[in-house]
């Protein structure tokens, strides 16, 4: 790729080359894909058999509707956020910083465009993984078997993307692995308290309403939970419309800052 004319914010241009960057990442996993599926999915699992029936057995319904299965919608999304924001941070600083993977492959013939993608597309497998392991524990457990939950994995594909984007930005600005508590602290935790994983978003004062839309969790949250409950979203354009411009501009800002940091 030619950088100098390309420019560093040049729209992302990755290729084909993207697919041998992915078997390599499943091959390395595929080595202790066991610990890192019970790394995924335990905490979010947890939340929602804790609390789902354990605090959930304390608490009247909410619109009707238990709050275990209130709580599923809000655990399968909360589980693609974590999943692809460890893959996407440490995992892929990881890759970057301390095995030095990334310059490996930049001396073969793929360009950096290429394993940027395909860094995104890997974390955001990791984060369907996850998604869909609390959505077959859901269906187990009969929390919920609508027919609607099979719109939960397109869903998720979009999920995944956003998230993983988001987290490589991160990663791309990162000096350390400390530089993430950051993020974690200042970025996703408000993310999972403001954008109705327990409780209701309208429960929030209005000014905190307002911001919690403006959090990419939301409209994944309030995309996934009506087709928990066994109906469509009202207006499920608005929400994939916010999660696919957030993907976009924060794939567009991850490979930029990565063009910054390793091809400058």
């Amino acid at each position: 790729m030619d950088v100098s004319r390309l420019g560093i914010w040049g729209l992302p241009r990755p290729g084909r080359g993207c697919v041998p960057v992915l078997r390599r990442n499943f091959l390395v996993w595929r080595k202790t894909a066991l610990t890192t599926v019970l790394g995924d999915v335990m905490d979010p699992m947890v939340a929602l058999l804790a609390l789902g029936y354990g605090l959930g057995s304390l608490l009247p319904g909410i619109d009707g509707v238990p709050y275990v299965t209130f709580l599923a919608a809000g655990s399968i999304c909360m589980g693609a956020l974590y999943a692809a924001t460890f893959e996407a941070t440490y995992s892929a600083f990881s890759r970057l910083h301390i095995q030095r993977s990334w310059d490996a492959m930049l001396n073969t013939p793929l360009s950096l465009d290429d394993v940027v993608f395909a860094e995104i597309l890997w974390a955001a497998a990791k984060s369907m993984k996850s998604g869909l392991a609390i959505l077959l524990v859901v269906v187990a457990l009969d929390i919920s078997r609508a027919v609607t939950l099979l719109w939960i994995p397109p869903a998720l594909v979009l999920l995944g993307v956003t998230f993983s984007a988001l987290a490589l930005v991160m990663s791309a600005l990162a000096r350390g692995f400390d530089f993430f508590m950051y993020y974690f602290t200042l970025g996703v935790t408000p993310m999972v308290f403001l954008s109705g994983v327990f409780f209701p978003v309208s429960q929030l004062p209005e000014a905190l309403v307002q911001a919690a839309r403006l959090l990419p969790l939301a409209p994944a949250i309030e995309l996934v939970r009506p087709l928990v409950l066994g109906r469509m979203p009202d207006q499920p354009w608005e929400q994939v419309l916010q999660l696919a411009l957030t993907a976009a501009v924060a794939i567009w800002l991850a490979t930029a800052l990565m063009r910054r940091r390793l091809l400058r």
